[in-house]
């Protein structure tokens, strides 16, 4: 008997909420920049530092996702190889 894999979904709100966090944090990144007491090609180092770390964030979660999407596929292939020779076995059925 094989089991299927429950498939997670994130609700609206979770969605929201994640898209909500991040806003607010780039809100106040960029807004602690603008307010330091440095002149413009610091605060514009600064605010190209954080643009280029929120571009890696999302090129690293996109490469775990992946890799993990990827898994998941070998593992049901896996599965589904070993349910065939499971089923193709019968012990006790009489060698010709």
């Amino acid at each position: 008997m094989s089991e299927t894999p429950v498939k997670q979904q994130n609700t609206t709100a979770y969605y929201g909420q994640a898209v909500a966090s991040f806003a607010v944090a780039l809100a106040a990144t960029a807004g602690g920049i603008y307010s330091l007491d440095v002149s413009g090609w610091i605060r514009a180092f600064l605010a190209v530092s954080v643009l280029y770390l929120t571009t890696s964030a999302f090129t690293l979660a996109k490469v775990v996702r992946d890799r993990q999407e990827a898994d998941q596929i070998v593992s049901r292939v896996d599965q589904a190889r070993l349910e065939k020779i499971l089923a193709d076995h019968d012990p006790f059925k009489p060698t010709a």
